[in-house]
């Protein structure tokens, strides 16, 4: 399993990185951290930079990287883009959470 991107994702982030001015070597940091209603919060950040303590792989054309840490809570994960009247942004499908609060940017795992 790893971390996947819908083809909608893909192209937003695609269209991102390039309003952006950032090289081809950029990717997806995806992670979590404490937070929000649910007790973790969902990370989503554009960087150039990997450690070796990532876990890299790749989805739909872009390079998606986690610490392996946040790796054990998004393992599976799908990650998709809604453009919609109520408002726009990415959405996960976490495979791991035993429970997400109603805005969907925090889980429980």
């Amino acid at each position: 399993m790893s971390i996947t991107l819908t083809e909608t994702a893909a192209r937003e982030i695609k269209d991102i990185v390039k309003k952006q001015g950032l090289s081809a070597q950029a990717c997806l940091r995806v992670g979590v951290k404490g937070g929000g209603c649910s007790g973790f919060s969902y990370v989503l950040d554009l960087t150039e930079d990997t450690t070796d303590n990532d876990e890299v792989m790749q989805s739909q054309g872009v390079k998606v990287i986690s610490d392996r840490k946040s790796y054990l809570y998004l393992n599976g994960t799908e990650i998709d883009f809604r453009d919609e009247v109520m408002g726009r942004g990415f959405v996960f499908k976490n495979p791991n959470a035993t429970h997400t609060c109603g805005c969907g940017s925090s889980f429980s795992a």
